[in-house]
């Protein structure tokens, strides 16, 4: 409870806020991990109008489906880069005080709640009826799954070594999580929470999304620089894409039409497109230093990526595939969503 009054007291008085947009303006919402806030920007305008402290290492962020309020995953473990030892890993002290489920209210630009999260709490994804989320706990191997309007822990089910890509299938039907340290992604009954089968794919798997008739998944490898095609309905990987050299595939999105893939490529510096039919490589477009968070507007055009060490978020024209521009955010951006159209 003395967190919550915490936090909460912090997203009353520490909002800084520029010209306020329209009530009806798209927002484009980005989590600092360093900085320990969320930056709004005016998707119109493509200017920060607003920078909300939330907590401790926020990173995976989504949108309540109508697009009023930001859930964000905040987490008190120490950051242990993949060059840091286990063992001084494990000497770091980690407040586990700090791990939850920031809840923000996206017209008035304050911290709600903090909803449990199970232990450090990186992604996440809602459910399709928004009661409930499924959250992946890195440290400790799990999912747990978080009744929203009861704010308890209902479940929690072991998938694998350092959980992190969490989604929901088109239908709603099952949660897919990846482990990094197995190379695998677990299938989760989204009804019984129970686990249905394991998909191996490639080294260090970050993230998932899904074709929109929910036909096939693509799934991020890190480490060997692959993303793995899935028969999203036999749970059987079809393919592998190599990507360009360089590339560490981080974040993936699927366009609305099913016809693009984008992957963020981490410590690459690039965003690649790839044709969803053919696997073809469309452009590799140069965006900043190691994105990984991508987020794209509701009809397609813009495509965003949040830039780590380089502290900004790049817009991409996705009909011309050029950088339009670069917005200097919080420190250490790890996430970012766009709401909809009101």
């Amino acid at each position: 409870m003395k967190l919550w009054l915490t936090l909460l007291l912090v997203g009353l008085t520490g909002c800084t806020t520029a010209k306020a947009p329209a009530s009806d303006a798209v927002l484009v919402i980005v989590t600092n991990e360093d900085s320990g806030d969320l930056t709004l920007i005016d998707a119109a305008t493509d200017s920060v109008v607003a920078t909300i402290p939330v907590g401790k290492r926020p990173r995976g962020v989504k949108l309540s489906a109508d697009g009023r309020r930001a859930f964000v995953a905040l987490s008190g473990s120490p950051k242990c880069p993949p060059s840091m030892p286990d063992e001084e890993c494990a000497r770091l002290i980690a407040d586990k005080t700090a791990d939850g489920i920031g809840v923000i209210d996206l017209a008035t630009r304050t911290l709600l709640r903090v909803l449990p999260g199970g232990s450090d709490p990186e992604q996440f994804d809602l459910a399709k009826n928004g009661n409930y989320l499924v959250v992946a706990n890195e440290d400790a191997g799990k999912a747990s799954f978080i009744d929203m309007s009861t704010g308890t822990v209902t479940a929690e089910v072991r998938v694998g070594g350092e959980p992190e890509g969490v989604r929901f299938s088109p239908d709603g039907a099952e949660v897919w999580i990846t482990s990094e340290q197995e190379g695998s992604v677990h299938v989760l009954d989204a009804v019984t929470r129970t686990e249905k089968t394991v998909i191996r794919v490639g080294r260090r798997p970050r993230d998932i999304d899904f074709a929109p008739d929910g036909s096939l998944a693509w799934v991020t490898g890190e480490v060997d620089a692959t993303v793995t095609v899935v028969d999203a309905r036999t749970h059987r990987p079809l393919r592998t894409i190599a990507m360009p050299p360089g590339a560490r595939p981080m974040g993936v999105r699927v366009a609305g039409n099913g016809t693009r893939v984008y992957i963020s490529n981490g410590r690459g510096g690039t965003v690649s497109v790839l044709d969803a039919r053919s696997d073809a490589l469309l452009a590799d477009i140069a965006v900043g230093v190691r994105p990984w968070g991508l987020a794209l507007s509701a009809d397609g055009s813009t495509l965003y990526t949040a830039n780590g060490p380089s502290n900004d978020v790049t817009v991409i024209d996705t009909r011309t595939l050029q950088v339009v521009k670069r917005i200097a955010v919080g420190r250490m951006p790890w996430g970012v969503v766009v709401s909809p159209r009101n």
